[in-house]
């Protein structure tokens, strides 16, 4: 029973990890998003982005911050484990909105995480991360009204209730 304890609580933690980054994505949060990966931890968004887990951070956050809203969407998380070391598949969808001359467009991307992870000193953490764009589209949207209760930083009303 124990084994299958651990078991359920390593998958955990790593969900909860896989969670913590499209919540640093979509508040624009550094420090929860460097959380994500071990500090020699690398990433591979293809042309992208190919390099540090920090850097890939450090780069999205600034090409976020030029867009109105961003929604990251996680599914499909398949987990193994392997000791201190595991591997995972996710899908994500990323749903962008931005202003472009005088209209508002939105952008959809989905695609595949390919993590392996490992658990150092009782974290587990990103060794390595290989994004997998499947599909993805740019089209004008017509929003609905403006939405003014989400903000993209800690003042957003989530952290008072998860405390940071």
């Amino acid at each position: 029973m124990t084994d299958l304890l651990t078991q359920v609580a390593d998958r955990q933690a790593i969900t909860d990890q896989i969670y913590r980054y499209c919540r640093a994505m979509d508040r624009i949060d550094h420090e929860l998003g460097y959380s994500i990966w071990h500090e020699d931890g690398t990433a591979n968004y293809g042309q992208n982005y190919q390099g540090s887990g920090r850097g890939f951070i450090d780069h999205v956050c600034a090409q976020h911050s030029g867009l109105q809203q961003h929604s990251h969407q996680m599914s499909n998380v398949i987990i193994t484990l392997d000791g201190d070391k595991a591997g995972s598949e996710s899908y994500v969808t990323a749903t962008l909105r931005m202003v472009r001359g005088d209209k508002t467009m939105q952008m959809t991307v989905i695609s595949r995480y390919i993590d392996t992870w490992s658990r150092r000193d009782g974290r587990w953490a990103l060794d390595h991360r290989q994004a997998v764009m499947e599909m993805d589209e740019m089209r004008e949207v017509a929003p609905m009204k403006a939405h003014d209760t989400a903000r993209r930083d800690r003042t957003d009303p989530s952290y008072a209730v998860l405390k940071g």
